[in-house]
């Protein structure tokens, strides 16, 4: 048996399956479909977090990161206090559970500030915005190449006439090119974005596009490859501060926008945007001043020009600030770093897409002390999320965090005996009940967890609904 379809119920009948243990497996125990079509465990492993590296023996700010995908290396970029607030940008390498660093080089011998990053695989180039904090503040791209563990820079180009803050930066694969987003200071702080193109080693842009015509700051922005489309997540100041997110299309060297959406009626600080390449989804986290300044997340589905959302889930009851979120494809999660301000600590959620909506787990400890800003990314060769962030007021560090893992999406059945390794036996498959339970709340909606046992506590996956207290009907 190797299709979901052949286990579903029809009529009375199908509500048991046979299938082949991949492991040995106890009466009442819940199982995964695996890709050969034997069952295993429902079962998780752990997060690992990979020992601290210092980046830079000095306090930072501003900092970004992103994966160069063609030398399988991270990037860091961040403002260096104690050089005059120079852009300054710093190449690692992980291996294992790692990460080590080459030596930093200054982008900018100017303040650099409101820092972005991507990277742009057809061109093989990292490119860096961000404002030039003289010379009237003007946005700046700045394009590094990769060498060993090194990166190297080619002057810059301007992507702002005006005073430019709250820059963003994402790489549009449909269309080759890369999009910076950022607040207009000098014109009434309105929402602008621009297309740039990468040829020969430098950048050009094409026409500065508005998205929003009104004040708007804590910008964030990604690319959904299903639909083809860049999604901005901004704070609204003019609109009672609500977060807001609008859908950008690229053509040629220009960009416009459908209609924006407000994703939460709550002031929506620290925003933090990621596409979901498993569900199709765009997950955003925020800080939610109106909620206690709680670490929150949502859902967002494309469609066509405009975005919809589902509800907001709370990853962190804590006063969460300085949000970086990356998704993990390896497993299909949404890794969302942050400080945990109300331990004065640096912490960590870990999310799984299920619908429109998210579910975490419970947040964990990168860092035992301050921690701030933060910048995540995803080195997709080494499975490893990277968080870097200012180590209290006298370092940039960093760290490996390769997230825990289930099966539970697999999750298939109840085992209906006890089943030897590589031996054949019975699972009671969904619309079937299964009696080897014990201790269930009659009428109760249980659900399967990460590390296979069942609870009342809503997850991804619906186990059923007790019929009494050793019997469950499946819902699958």
């Amino acid at each position: 048996m190797s299709n979901l379809s052949d286990l579903l119920p029809a009529g009375a009948g199908a509500k048991s399956a046979t299938f082949t243990a991949s492991g040995t497996l106890s009466s009442g125990q819940t199982v995964a479909l695996k890709a050969d079509g034997t069952v295993e465990v429902v079962s998780s492993t752990s997060s690992v977090l990979g020992s601290q590296a210092t980046f830079e023996s000095a306090p930072i700010d501003y900092p970004a990161a992103t994966y160069d995908s063609s030398n399988n290396k991270v990037v860091v970029a961040y403002q260096d206090q104690n050089n005059s607030n120079y852009g300054t940008a710093v190449v690692g390498t992980v291996s294992g559970s790692s990460i080590s660093f080459g030596t930093p080089v200054v982008y900018e011998s100017r303040e650099s500030d409101y820092i972005s990053i991507t990277f742009d695989p057809s061109a093989n180039k990292v490119v860096i915005a961000s404002r030039r904090a003289v010379a009237a503040n003007k946005g700046e791209a700045y394009v590094g190449t990769v060498s060993g563990t090194s990166i190297s820079f080619v002057g810059s180009v301007k992507y702002g006439d005006d005073d430019t803050r709250y820059s963003a930066i994402t790489y549009d694969s449909n269309a080759q090119k890369v999009v910076i987003a950022f607040q207009d200071f000098d014109y009434t702080s309105q929402g602008k974005a621009i297309v740039g193109t990468i040829s020969s080693g430098t950048i050009s842009f094409g026409t500065l596009a508005t998205f929003e015509a009104a004040q708007v700051d804590h910008i964030a922005i990604t690319y959904d490859s299903n639909s083809n489309k860049v999604v901005i997540v901004y704070r609204d100041v003019d609109n009672s501060e609500y977060g807001t997110a609008v859908v950008g299309t690229v053509s040629g060297t220009s960009i416009s926008f459908g209609t924006p959406v407000v994703f939460i009626t709550a002031t929506a600080l620290m925003n933090s945007v990621v596409y979901d390449s498993s569900n199709n989804k765009i997950v955003v986290c925020f800080r939610n001043e109106t909620n206690s300044n709680y670490g929150t997340a949502i859902v967002g589905t494309v469609s066509g020009t405009s975005i919809s959302f589902g509800t907001p889930v709370v990853f962190d009851s804590n006063d969460s600030r300085y949000i970086s979120a990356s998704y993990h494809s390896a497993t299909n999660q949404i890794v969302v770093a942050y400080e945990d301000q109300t331990n004065n600590n640096g912490a960590y959620a870990i999310g799984s897409v299920s619908g429109t909506s998210i579910f975490f787990d419970s947040p964990s400890t990168y860092n035992s002390g301050v921690s701030r800003p933060v910048a995540t990314t995803y080195d997709s060769t080494a499975e490893k999320i990277i968080i870097a962030y200012g180590d209290g007021t006298t370092a940039g560090a960093a760290n490996t965090l390769t997230p825990s893992a289930t099966n539970s999406a697999d999750f298939v059945g109840i085992t209906d005996q006890a089943i030897a390794n590589t031996a054949t036996g019975s699972v009671v498959v969904e619309g079937g009940v299964t009696e080897k339970l014990s201790g269930l709340t009659t009428g109760s909606t249980y659900y399967v967890q990460a590390d296979g046992s069942l609870s009342t506590t809503s997850s991804s996956v619906t186990a059923g609904k007790a019929l009494s207290a050793t019997k469950l009907l499946l819902k699958g």
